[in-house]
């Protein structure tokens, strides 16, 4: 873990709300809702989830009137339920219209985001870019300047592509492509710079689909510039694609010191859980040593010795409840982050992992005694037996008098509340915007 803090690419620090990006902070995870923004009650309860779930830093849209109206009533909400985790305003196509004509939505973000390749067109371009700075400017508030693949500028691209030809440069249109994202980006720092934002104000992200194009862009991003930068794997897909794709890019980025705040960009299944983006990041920054956000659970991927699927519902079940608690432990316990738990599914490793963990199970396999062998720090401390109902309520008990034995507890002045979510109305009405 040192070794990968030493290493890590000196950047500018900017402050967003409460949290320091870049200049040495830890690595910072953040998320998008993706609830409509004029629903204010149901963006609210997300971005509760999301900030509880381990987001320190939450996006919303606003695109239009209903949604940068609402943006002060989510504010305070966010705020009264006892979070402070800053709110991003995600704009595209209208934000120097939408900051300008919503004061009071400028002034409750606590940054904006700003993609460079949909601000505007032509002259216009610079000029509506001009003013959200200078709003920005005006409220003291940071910016990222946000540009993706999908929507760059073409403007710069035709240029580009006509220069690879006319000097036959040779460079294929992915290279052509890598160029010009890193070119938006610094040349629109620069612009920002010029309209009076300080460097500790501007984060940058250049955001494509596909991981080797991630890597090549923020390496030569990373020599270029010292603003603090925003890894993301863009459309990243569903389930297992979009995990390992994202893995696959941010780790070795973040392994040589890439990357100052991070988003797993998920694709939830219909009725999925927003969560998981944050989870994964979190796993992600605590798997390489970065960072820690919850008790770790190791558990064995099963084989022919496993024929009994209790392990893994134990593994499962033990995995919820530790989330259900974090949320009460964190603001209770010091270091209750670090505490690591196994579940194994026979002896070959049971036992072995279960001593290398502060609490471990080892339940038994095909043939094996029907006993559950438990050891803590290392030293056998009791044998279980029973149901899986038994044997489930047994282990969250160990965990909790471990939790409460084992952590000091947080001094009375330091202690947080936890986040409150409100339960849903029966009706959740929009908000609608005469203007």
């Amino acid at each position: 873990m040192e070794a990968a803090i030493s290493q890590r690419h000196k950047t500018v620090g900017v402050k967003v709300g409460k949290i320091q990006v870049g200049g040495g902070a830890p690595v910072v995870v953040q998320s998008m809702t993706n609830t409509d923004t004029a629903d204010v009650e149901g963006t609210v309860k997300q971005y509760l989830e999301l900030a509880q779930a381990g987001s320190e830093i939450v996006r919303v849209t606003v695109n239009i009137p209903e949604a940068a109206a609402a943006v002060p009533e989510i504010k305070q909400r966010v705020l009264d339920a006892g979070c402070d985790t800053p709110l991003i305003g995600d704009f595209h196509y209208n934000g120097h219209v939408l900051l300008t004509k919503y004061p009071e939505c400028a002034k409750a973000l606590d940054k904006y985001r700003i993609n460079p390749g949909n601000v505007g067109k032509g002259a216009r371009r610079d000029e509506q870019f001009a003013t959200i700075c200078k709003v920005a400017v005006d409220n003291g508030k940071p910016v990222r300047i946000g540009v993706n693949g999908g929507s760059l500028n073409q403007e710069l691209v035709m240029q580009k592509m006509q220069e690879n030809t006319d000097r036959d440069l040779g460079l294929s249109s992915e290279d052509i492509i890598n160029e010009c994202m890193v070119l938006s980006a610094l040349q629109s720092t620069e612009l920002a710079l010029s309209c009076g934002l300080r460097k500790d104000q501007i984060i940058i992200s250049c955001k494509v689909s596909r991981p080797r194009d991630l890597i090549s862009i923020y390496r030569e991003l990373a020599q270029k510039t010292d603003q603090p930068l925003h890894l993301g794997l863009t459309e990243a897909g569903m389930g297992a694609k979009g995990l390992v794709w994202s893995a696959s890019s941010m780790a070795i980025l973040l392994g040589e010191g890439i990357g100052d705040t991070i988003r797993v960009s998920l694709t939830p299944r219909p009725g999925g859980d927003r969560r998981d983006e944050v989870y994964a990041a979190c796993e992600l920054l605590q798997a390489l040593g970065l960072r820690s956000f919850a008790p770790s659970v190791t558990a064995c991927p099963g084989c022919g010795r496993t024929t009994s699927s209790t392990f893994q519902e134990l593994a499962e079940s033990i995995q919820q409840y530790i989330r259900d608690k974090m949320p009460e432990w964190k603001t209770e316990y010091e270091g209750v982050e670090e505490l690591k738990l196994a579940v194994m599914g026979c002896i070959v490793n049971g036992p072995g992992e279960s001593r290398a963990a502060n609490i471990g199970i080892s339940l038994p396999g095909t043939g094996e005694e029907p006993s559950c062998p438990v050891y803590i720090d290392g030293e056998k401390f009791v044998t279980l037996k029973g149901t899986y109902d038994e044997l489930s309520i047994a282990f969250q008990k160990l965990v909790d008098d471990y939790v409460s034995g084992k952590y000091p507890r947080r001094a009375p002045g330091s202690i947080r509340p936890a986040i409150r979510i409100p339960e849903p109305s029966p009706a959740s009405p929009r908000l609608h915007v005469i203007s």
